[in-house]
């Protein structure tokens, strides 16, 4: 959405306005900026019942997607 991009999206290396399309750095930075203006909170956990699970379902409220994203993040981080 054009109202997500211009709250959320920034450079990488800094400033505003990241590119998204062809910059992944930006892309992850703006995903972290979208989370950390939702609450999330760095160092806390991402599953259900944890302090950042919120913050997933504020990027879809689907509880079955922010639970998948959950486990996705728990084979990344190698928790099991």
């Amino acid at each position: 959405m054009p109202s997500a991009y211009l709250k959320y999206a920034v450079n990488a290396h800094g400033g505003g306005g990241g590119d998204l399309i062809s910059s992944p750095a930006d892309a992850l930075a703006s995903t972290a900026n979208f989370l950390r203006s939702k609450g999330w909170s760095p160092g806390a956990g991402w599953d259900e019942g944890q302090p950042n699970f919120n913050a997933l379902l504020q990027w879809n409220s689907a509880p079955v997607y922010a639970k998948t994203l959950a486990l996705f993040a728990d084979k990344l981080a190698d928790k099991e």
